[in-house]
């Protein structure tokens, strides 16, 4: 991880210093990603209610610019031709949220067993060099674990992002990001600043100068 990357995640430690025991995972989890995108690979996110929420969230600051500007190589700016679309595109970081497919996740748990929805789209989506970034507060939603089961099945890297107490993720999960605090709201606020700090990181390690 290039040093202003790394700086992304100290910063957040500083401003929430209660994060500090999750330190050494999130930069784990910032090295593994990285080494996914420098791969060819793309992230899978999933998660229930509010992290249902923060999966989009995650989605949106990868797939456009978060802070720095992405322009476009000028090799493909020739290629469309039209500086009106070439001037507002931006480079995007692969991700879908898997929550985002509304017709696929009501047509399956309809017509099959429901804890499995996401682990449906991750047999659809994924591949050997993808990884799967699962969000949980309680570490032990059913689809979420379906996921990463099957995730890991096919040779995706799995990242959970869960709360303190350790739980059916944090046993499957390749890493566990423990937000340090037990209540479900609670978590939730921890989570944010955690993934928006990777997504910083992510966007200063390939876009920043």
């Amino acid at each position: 991880m290039r040093t202003n990357a790394n700086l992304k995640i100290e910063e957040l430690i500083k401003r929430y210093p209660e994060l500090n025991p999750c330190y050494n995972d999130i930069v784990l989890a910032t090295e593994l990603l990285i080494k996914m995108y420098k791969n060819g690979g793309k992230l899978l996110v999933c998660g229930n209610g509010g992290s249902a929420s923060d999966s989009l969230h995650i989605v949106g600051e990868l797939m456009k610019s978060f802070k720095l500007k992405r322009p476009i190589s000028n090799e493909l700016r020739e290629k469309i031709a039209d500086d009106t679309i070439s001037d507002a595109l931006e480079m995007g970081l692969p991700a879908i949220s898997l929550v985002s497919e509304v017709a696929l996740t009501t047509a399956y748990s309809n017509d099959q067993v429901p804890s499995n929805v996401f682990a449906q789209g991750v047999l659809g989506y994924g591949k050997k060099g993808d990884c799967l970034l699962a969000i949980s507060t309680s570490g032990n939603s059913l689809n979420c674990v379906s996921a990463v089961k099957v995730a890991n099945a096919l040779g995706l890297k799995t990242i959970s992002l869960t709360g303190k107490k350790d739980s059916k993720l944090s046993m499957i999960s390749d890493i566990t990001i423990k937000a340090s605090a037990t209540e479900t709201f609670k978590i939730q606020e921890l989570h944010l600043p955690i993934y928006h700090a990777i997504c910083l990181a992510l966007e200063e390690e390939f876009f920043g100068e």
